[in-house]
């Protein structure tokens, strides 16, 4: 067996439907394939006329080869039948045998019975006449079949992620004001194992009606999670004090031959708020890296990092707000029921996905997570791929 790196291209129309998340968790569902990387596209006519030729293998059918060129052709370029920006979402995965495995035990191929037994089976469209003449072609997810030519496809999508891929922020159309971008991030609990829990996560965030205009899948080194949750240092010094004197509280109350009042306490919860804010705000970090912030040197917390995320950005009218109604209360135990927290969430750290609160916000947890339009000469998966086909 050997290790590969494989890729699922959903397609503009499941995207349009919503129907991302449900994909989305078939394929990571699988226990032999681990996410590597994602990010969006609109392809170029030139990218389009390049894939065309590379899509099908030889040994196709002619007729399906003909339906797989006419859909690239028509539904993935600019100028569509439906007027729509033509959004696809790139997701790598790697594994033993990784491109037989995500075709043959994910995605599938078509089949014109009715079964839900693979991506294409549930999510995808093909219907043909007992001629043979195929009427309604809709793969779903678009994915390499064959091992050979995997690679020509991984450096086809890799030539082209700068120029066709990455933040589409301002390119779909909305019928309506106020438009926003909210940053939602998947944290690190969702990737410990393979599970539907991302694409469930991101099936539920479908309930706001927006766009996705980004997806990065990256790692949260500890100077990132420092910087990230910054802010709430100082909010833990405050908000968290009556928790410090509920606790001296309990443990004195009883521990003299004199009376311990609720004000002595306090005075103890005034001199150990700061410490406390530092160990909840140490915890926080280490969740989200994977690494206790005060066991590295400094020097290595820009690099140090054993946890991955995913982040995404959500574009339309209202979406900090209408973003947040559908993720709830941070904590789970409050959470209104059916929202992300509640039915995800564990604790008050453990709690699913974070949300941008405020546009500001939105902007600055935008730049530390790499989803700022500052992009220069590559990108993550252009190195990603370069990487695995260098080694090759």
């Amino acid at each position: 067996m050997s290790m590969e790196l494989a890729y699922a291209l959903i397609t503009p129309y499941s995207l349009h439907k919503s129907r991302t998340g449900g994909i989305i968790g078939r394929l990571l569902a699988h226990p032999s394939l681990e996410l590597a990387g994602a990010r969006m596209y609109v392809f170029s006519d030139e990218f389009v006329d390049t894939y065309q030729k590379l899509i099908c293998p030889e040994a196709m059918d002619k007729k399906i080869q003909d339906a797989w060129h006419a859909y690239i052709d028509e539904f993935l370029r600019r100028d569509n039948p439906w007027g729509v920006l033509p959004r696809c979402m790139l997701l790598l995965l790697q594994g033993e045998n990784a491109v037989r495995c995500l075709k043959e035990e994910v995605i599938g191929s078509f089949t014109e019975q009715p079964v839900g037994d693979t991506v294409r089976g549930t999510y995808g469209d093909f219907i043909r006449d007992s001629e043979g003449q195929i009427h309604y072609f809709e793969p779903a997810v678009i994915t390499c079949p064959d091992p050979a030519l995997n690679d020509r496809h991984l450096r086809l999508l890799a030539d082209h992620a700068l120029t066709d891929g990455g933040i589409l922020e301002g390119q779909c159309r909305h019928d309506a004001p106020n438009v926003e971008c909210s940053l939602v991030m998947l944290k690190p609990d969702n990737f410990y194992q393979p599970s539907r829990r991302p694409g469930n996560i991101i099936e539920t965030f479908s309930r706001t009606g927006l766009r996705i205009v980004a997806v990065k899948l990256f790692n949260m080194t500890v100077a990132k999670g420092q910087e990230f949750y910054g802010p709430l240092k100082e909010i833990f010094v405050s908000k968290l004090k009556f928790l410090v004197a509920g606790r001296v509280m309990e443990c004195l109350e009883n521990a003299f031959s004199f009376e311990f009042t609720q004000a002595d306490a306090d005075v103890l919860a005034d001199h150990l708020a700061e410490r406390n804010a530092n160990c909840e705000f140490n915890r926080i970090v280490e969740y989200m890296t994977g690494i206790d912030p005060e066991s590295i040197d400094e020097a290595d917390k820009a690099a140090a990092s054993n946890a991955k995320c995913l982040a995404m950005l959500y574009e339309g009218p209202d979406a900090i707000a209408r973003v947040r109604e559908v993720l709830g209360s941070t904590d789970p135990s409050k959470a209104e029921p059916g929202t992300v927290r509640s039915d995800f969430g564990r604790d008050l750290m453990r709690n699913g996905a974070h949300a941008s609160d405020s546009p500001e916000n939105a902007i600055r947890e935008r730049e530390i997570v790499g989803l700022s339009r500052n992009e220069t000469d590559t990108c993550d998966i252009t190195e990603l791929i370069n990487a695995y086909l260098n080694d090759r």
